[in-house]
């Protein structure tokens, strides 16, 4: 069965999660060499910080070393995916599972990523559910400093700008929710540029290898393995679109029967089987799920 592995992004983490991996060997240890590179304890913020798991700064490293301790988890039981992809932060997860760079190294930019985003002050994100598409379209070229962040599925955007922009698209367009997020910045919008450039100044440097299984890129839904690619299109990631619609446009195209979302909360799953039909959908995000994989 030809199977993709989905990585969520900021927003689905949740007090607990992965603690109940730290029985295992192999995730002690990889628990104990991030807290290494971190300078603090993954461990202690999942299991009892609920304040400090909602601050980006410690939200993208606990996910990505949650989610990665899962990949080699699956690894071990002999598993491996047809094609990967990340929703935001969720993109390092599939890169370093598709062998581009290494755990330590896809922490390293993870740690400065989430430093970088904590620092943004400028403008906002909400999340709409329920609109007209070419409305939402109109309203957007007609107003200054507001882009479609995050275009999850046909009924569920998320915009990002000035705080005055994005009022002014809600106030002209028909929705059935719009949704303030709480962040603390326009993230994926042009208003990141500068937390971008820095980011770039340290992503330079790393060597991306070519993927050793297809990733299609949230800037970039292609399926591609070519390193270069790949860093060019994680290069454009803080200040690009998150493109998850089409990214799940293309798991049938791929010829995807089903898709295992590797880490917690169930909004990729969802949003794939909103946008996809015949796609059986599973969660990872337990010793337990593991377990029943397995079975």
């Amino acid at each position: 069965m030809k199977t993709a592995w989905v990585f969520p992004g900021q927003g689905s983490q949740v007090l607990g999660m992965g603690m109940d991996l730290r029985a295992i060997d192999l995730a002690q240890k990889t628990f104990d060499r991030a807290g290494e590179i971190l300078g603090w304890s993954v461990i202690d913020i999942c299991q009892n910080d609920e304040v400090k798991l909602a601050n980006t700064r410690y939200t993208q490293p606990c996910l990505y070393v949650i989610e990665s301790i899962l990949v080699d988890l699956l690894k071990q039981r002999g598993l491996m995916p047809s094609v990967v992809a990340g929703h935001s932060l969720g993109e390092y997860v599939a890169l370093s599972a598709a062998g581009v760079f290494d755990f330590e190294t896809g922490l390293q930019l993870v740690k400065h990523r989430a430093e970088l985003m904590a620092l943004a002050s400028d403008g906002g994100m909400t999340a709409l559910i329920g609109f007209d598409r070419s409305q939402l379209a109109d309203a957007i070229a007609a107003t200054e400093g507001v882009v479609i962040a995050n275009d999850n599925s046909t009924a569920q955007v998320v915009i990002s700008g000035t705080v005055a922009g994005i009022a002014t698209v809600v106030s002209q367009i028909k929705v059935k929710r719009a949704i303030p997020l709480n962040v603390s910045g326009a993230f994926h919008s042009p208003l990141m540029a500068t937390a971008a450039t820095e980011f770039g100044k340290l992503l330079a440097p790393v060597t991306f290898h070519d993927a050793c299984v297809p990733v299609l890129s949230n800037v970039a839904p292609i399926a591609t393995t070519d390193g270069h690619k790949l860093k060019a299109h994680l290069t454009s990631q803080i200040t690009g679109a998150v493109r998850w619609r089409e990214i799940s446009l293309q798991l049938p195209e791929l010829g995807i029967e089903r898709a295992i979302e590797v880490g917690p909360g169930k909004v990729l799953g969802g949003l794939i089987k909103r946008t996809c039909e015949g796609i059986v959908v599973v969660q990872v995000s337990t010793r337990s799920d593991l377990e029943s994989l397995d079975s």
